[in-house]
């Protein structure tokens, strides 16, 4: 007669399957979303599979369930890493031109990390800004505010500009910065696409939009080409 307990050997597995040390299960989900975001910038979104990913980092499929829910829950929080790195860039820009900096500006260094953003990491930048998806993920409205986010640096700056006398008083610096935002977007795709030509360079082009935009708002020509230009500098 057979002693076999089905509970039990079903209780020996799920115990086996389940991590036992909490630091490895954290090193294999940190393993995961590394390796995703390798593949993403490296390879490209159609690179982006959790067969591959599960492969590269020597783990079992479940893993990707296990810490993430499932593939597009992975590369949701790698687009969250990805906000947080734009994020990051964005805010190094006020601390390194100090607290009474030129706001013209400190507006022109903004769009230049926004654009070094861009062309450092153009395959995170696409799913981010640029309507690409991935592994079944699409970014939804809750995503888009990670995104968006990062206008409020760019808003307090146009709102110092305005303190100072450099734009009008009555500017709306919502709708401004959307503007500047729709600018820079453009840029990067046509950087991204090789639109950029006739001799000219993406520096050409972010200088001059960068002026109009400013002098549009009220600034001096003679003021916003000098505050741009050392900005961008």
């Amino acid at each position: 007669m057979s002693t076999h307990n089905p509970e039990s050997t079903s209780g020996e597995r799920l115990k086996s399957a389940t991590p036992r040390d909490p630091a490895a299960s954290s090193g294999i989900r940190r393993r995961l979303l590394d390796e995703a975001a390798r593949m993403l910038v490296e390879e490209g979104p159609a690179a982006l599979s959790s067969r591959r990913l599960v492969k590269a980092v020597g783990a079992s499929t479940m893993a990707v369930y296990t810490h993430f829910g499932s593939m597009p829950g992975l590369v949701r929080e790698v687009m969250q890493e990805g906000f947080d790195r734009f994020q990051a860039r964005v805010e190094q820009v006020h601390p390194a031109i100090g607290p009474d900096a030129d706001p013209v500006l400190e507006l022109a260094a903004l769009c230049r990390a926004y654009q070094e953003f861009a062309q450092a990491e153009p395959e995170v930048y696409a799913v981010l800004f640029g309507g690409s998806t991935l592994a079944g993920f699409e970014l939804g409205d809750e995503d888009r505010q990670m995104g968006t986010r990062v206008l409020r640096f760019p808003f307090d700056a146009i709102r110092r500009c305005a303190a100072a006398g450099r734009f009008r008083a009555d500017i709306d610096a919502g709708l401004l910065v959307r503007q500047l935002f729709a600018q820079m977007h453009g840029l990067a795709q046509l950087i991204r696409t090789g639109y950029i030509m006739g001799g000219y360079e993406p520096n050409d082009l972010l200088v001059g939009m960068l002026q109009d935009f400013a002098v549009a708002a009220g600034d001096t020509p003679d003021q916003a080409a000098r505050s741009v230009r050392s900005g961008l500098t």
